[in-house]
Order: structure tokens, then C-alpha cells, then sequence
């Protein structure tokens, strides 16, 4: 995902934070400063929902059977050249910080990957890709009517660059909305990035993940 497609998707997450957020204000607001913890920037948002899809070892499994645990889900692709794997990584290096700080919390949370590119990222595939970030993060394929379903719930926009018949040899270009739920399913907050999501010229370093979910965990 080279330059521009990153560009749109760095556009398009703009776009979709601004809307996010402002479903977020229909719940909350004043009253709540009292509470330990933070309201997240996607409370009372509608994103999310269940869906039925396939983990990397070929197991069917639903939004519901995370019930009980905080989800930390980002959508992505195997074969994205740098903007997934970067991510993934500050993503779960942040985890592995909480593990070693507040192992209890840490346990609370799921890492989820959802692939945006069905048709090439199939559960053979994705195993050692997630393998290769959190031995704990479950990676999720279906079929491409699936996946655009599960897009639509959780408020992603994704695409082929090119050619939409292309099988082989093409980007995807897609919004990065890593997100944080609650153990009933419901959004919270967006997992700090970069500058996008924070307001800062230098990346979010692994540490402002662990803060982030050590605020929000409970």
C-alpha cells in the first residue's frame, strides 16, 4: 500500500473519525468527568456487529465468542508492502508492554486482524502472518461476500487499486480504523496511530498503546 494508496486511506480515516465521533456525542458527555475511566472517542457509535467468519486454523468463529473480552480489532491485508505490518507491529509490541506491566489486563484483551483481501488471504495463508506479530492474535478471512459485510458493520472502506478483477499482483487500498470494544462487543475508542489519530507529527510509539489500553481496560 505505496503512497497514494496510503494517502486515501490516511483521508478516509479523517473522514470516518469525524463521523464516528459525532455519533459518539449522542451518548455521555457532561457528568461523566467523575468516572476513572476516559470516554472513548467512539462511544454510542454504531460499528460493530456479528459476523460469522474463518480464523487461520479453519475454525468458523463469531463476534459473539469474544462476549467477555476487550477486542482490539484492525482490519488489513497479507500482503499490504508497509502500512499493516507496521501497524500490527506498534500494535502488539504496545500488548506485549501491557503483558509485562499488568499481565492480569493484558489477558482481558483479544487482538483480532480482519483481512480486507479474501480473495488471496486465505487461513493458510494468514496463520504465520499473524503468528508473526502475537502468538495470541486470532487472523480472520470468509468469503468475499462475507468480508463485505463485516466492512459495512465495522465502517470500513476498502478496494482494489487497479483493475477490480485483478487476482494477483494488486494493492488494496483501505481505512485504518484499529479499534477498541468492550467485553459486550460495543466500541470504545480508536487505538492511537499516528498523526492522524493524534495529532502529531511523530508515529505513536508502541508505549502510547500500552497507555491507551491500560486507560481503557478494566
Amino acid at each position: 500500500m505505496a503512497g497514494p494508496v496510503m494517502n486515501k486511506g490516511r483521508k478516509n480515516i479523517i473522514f470516518i473519525l469525524a463521523a464516528l465521533s459525532l455519533a459518539g456525542c449522542q451518548t455521555g458527555g457532561p457528568g461523566n468527568e467523575t468516572s476513572a475511566v476516559p470516554e472513548g472517542n467512539l462511544v454510542g457509535a454504531r460499528i460493530g456487529g456479528d459476523f460469522a467468519l474463518t480464523d487461520q486454523t479453519g475454525k468458523t468463529v463469531r463476534w459473539s465468542d469474544f462476549k467477555g473480552k476487550y477486542r482490539l480489532v484492525y482490519f488489513g491485508y497479507t500482503w499490504c508492502p508497509d502500512v499493516c505490518p507496521v501497524d500490527l507491529n506498534k500494535f502488539m509490541a504496545g500488548l506485549k508492554l501491557l503483558e509485562a506491566s499488568d499481565p492480569a489486563k493484558a489477558a482481558k484483551i483479544q487482538p483480532i486482524f480482519i483481512t480486507v483481501d479474501p480473495e488471496r488471504d486465505t487461513p493458510d495463508v494468514i496463520a504465520p502472518y499473524v503468528a508473526a506479530f502475537h502468538p495470541r492474535l486470532i487472523g480472520l478471512t470468509g468469503t468475499p461476500e462475507q468480508i463485505e459485510a463485516v466492512k459495512k458493520d465495522f465502517v470500513v472502506i476498502a478496494g482494489k487499486e487497479g483493475d477490480p478483477a485483478a487476482k494477483s499482483d494488486y494493492l488494496v487500498s483501505h481505512t485504518r480504523t484499529p479499534a477498541l470494544f468492550d467485553p459486550d462487543g460495543k466500541p470504545i475508542a480508536l487505538v492511537p496511530v499516528d498523526d492522524v489519530l493524534n495529532d502529531d507529527k511523530d508515529s505513536a510509539p508502541p508505549e502510547a498503546v500500552r497507555d491507551f489500553l491500560a486507560a481503557y481496560v478494566r
